[in-house]
């Protein structure tokens, strides 16, 4: 059957319709936004100007700052702009790819923090085998299955959602383009879809968050092995991955497991993993280490 698709483009109800409200979500996203690109660009140069582009650690935290920078972009900008107009639209071709570039992005980001947790695994726990296991080929080959993973897990979302009808209302109760939302206005029973959704998302992140906390704990049970300034290094390193892993994944699980039914909550739950989140990232991940510091200097 052809797809019935009479929308062409969708209205963003947005947080409030208080004017004072919107102007100071535009100030607070906007500060954000700017923190998150000065920070991350700031940690891109640093460490692509200097010796510690060598080391995986630091190769896998650039990636993972170009991650930041592309992941928040699909959203953060769009919404900026929207607070300072009073109809907030969007065309159905760049719903369409903000729902794609959201979830594609945000899965490498997810990947590359695993990625970076098997890289202090192999560090703390194997140190004699470290340059071994982690050398250069095996670190792009890591980069390469995150980029694939990340299409592995959005093409097939994206997919479910373009072939969704929608013939009216048009009007979506959040602040971006997100697959909930949508399927609330689609003209047919999503609830097949919805549980997928679930199932790619949802139980992802919470697979992941769980496998990632076994992991830091199996490296902070090794620590008791190792010197006094040893395991300060590590608690200082794993400690503020650990810190990121949870910020990131516990808004994640909550939005797409806990709200998945929800009406309540959904918008609120979201900012903080697009948009608060991502922006104090590359102070958690470059305070705590001196030779990031150096490099800044």
């Amino acid at each position: 059957m052809e797809i019935q698709r009479n929308v062409s483009e969708f209205i963003l109800l947005g947080f409030s319709y208080d004017q004072n409200m919107q102007v100071f979500c535009f100030v607070l996203f906007l500060f954000c936004y700017v923190a998150l690109l000065a920070g991350n660009l700031l940690i891109l140069v640093s460490i692509r100007c200097s010796p510690l582009f060598h080391q995986p650690m630091y190769y896998f935290l650039s990636h993972l700052s170009t991650m930041d920078i592309c992941y928040t972009s699909s959203i953060t900008p769009k919404l900026i702009g929207d607070l300072l107009v009073e109809r907030k639209t969007i065309s159905y071709g760049n719903c369409m790819l903000q729902v794609f570039t959201m979830h594609f992005f945000g899965m490498i980001e997810v990947l590359i923090l695993t990625v970076m947790a098997f890289d202090r695994y192999a560090a703390i726990c194997k140190p004699l085998h470290y340059l071994l296991i982690m050398n250069r080929t095996r670190c792009s080959l890591l980069l390469l299955a995150a980029w694939a993973g990340g299409a592995v897990h959005s093409f097939p979302q994206f997919f479910m959602v373009i072939q969704l009808p929608f013939c009216g209302p048009n009007e979506i109760d959040h602040y971006f383009c997100d697959i909930f939302p949508l399927l609330k206005v689609a003209c047919t029973d999503t609830y097949i879809t919805g549980v997928l959704v679930v199932a790619f998302s949802g139980m992802v992140a919470l697979v992941t968050f769980i496998v990632l906390f076994v992991s830091y704990g199996i490296i902070l049970f090794t620590l008791r092995n190792l010197s006094a300034e040893g395991r300060c290094k590590a608690l200082s390193t794993c400690g503020s991955h650990i810190m990121v892993v949870v910020l990131f994944f516990m808004p994640c699980i909550h939005t797409y497991v806990l709200l998945a039914e929800s009406e309540n909550g959904y918008k609120e739950i979201s900012v903080f993993y697009t948009v608060i989140v991502p922006m104090p990232n590359p102070l958690i991940y470059t305070l705590r280490k001196m030779e990031m510091k150096i490099a800044m200097g």
